[in-house]
């Protein structure tokens, strides 16, 4: 089973020292959360590039990566610096990260995306997952979210690649958290930096999901952020 979980925000420049700092943190805490999944303890990080076959990383590298990484694109001061690494298991379990951060884009918003693919039956903490990349990355907002999900929006909700939409589970930002509806029945957990998880639905129930974003865009919750953007959250 293959499911995403995402966070994007706008504009937000940052050192390269920082958003190694971010990215560090970010491969540090993964494999806590899937403690219980079959043999993660074989999890090794590589990262792969434009051309040439993975490469092994430590988190020590990471800064000197960016660099290299922010030299190769001559917009990543614009854009943000670019960074995706990979890991994998014996028992099936794969993983990829990948990220653009640190930049002060007008238009396309930053993000990082962990894509996990376990095997049938295996449990994955989507929210633990979700919380973490929320902590860690401060964004304006993210979701759990799968291909079937990402379709019935935008083909029953008028979702629109690159608005704020929230999947399965939906991280908000602490002025998107201020707009939900007093009374909203969706579980939610609220995190210290004042952002909110909210769990939208149960996995597989698509329906639950669309209904979720079409009562969160009508409250003006997933308003997209002004353009071109001066800020990183609502």
């Amino acid at each position: 089973m293959r499911r995403v979980i995402r966070v994007f925000w706008g504009r937000r420049p940052e050192p390269v020292e920082s958003v190694a700092a971010r990215w560090r943190q970010t491969l540090e805490q993964v494999a806590p959360l899937l403690s219980s999944v079959p043999a993660v303890a074989e999890l090794r990080w590589r990262q792969v590039r434009a051309s040439g076959p993975p490469t092994p990383v430590s988190v020590g590298e990471l800064v000197s990566l960016l660099i290299d990484a922010q030299s190769a694109e001559p917009w990543s001061d614009r854009v943000g610096v670019g960074l995706r690494v990979i890991a994998g298991t014996t028992a099936g379990l794969e993983l990829e990260i990948s990220g653009v951060a640190g930049g002060e884009p007008e238009y396309l918003l930053q993000s990082t995306v962990l894509a996990v693919e376990s095997p049938e039956g295996v449990v994955i903490d989507e929210v633990g997952l979700l919380a973490m990349l929320a902590t860690i990355w401060e964004p304006d907002f993210g979701d759990v979210t799968d291909d079937a999900i990402l379709d019935a929006l935008e083909d029953d909700a008028g979702y629109t690649v690159g608005e704020p939409v929230v999947g399965r589970v939906g991280y908000l930002s602490p002025g998107r958290a201020r707009l939900v509806p007093h009374g909203e029945a969706m579980a939610r957990i609220d995190l210290p930096s004042g952002g909110v998880l909210l769990t939208v639905a149960d996995p597989g129930d698509v329906e639950a999901v669309v209904d979720g974003y079409r009562r969160l865009d009508a409250a003006g919750v997933l308003r997209p952020l002004a353009t071109p953007l001066e800020r990183a959250t609502l």
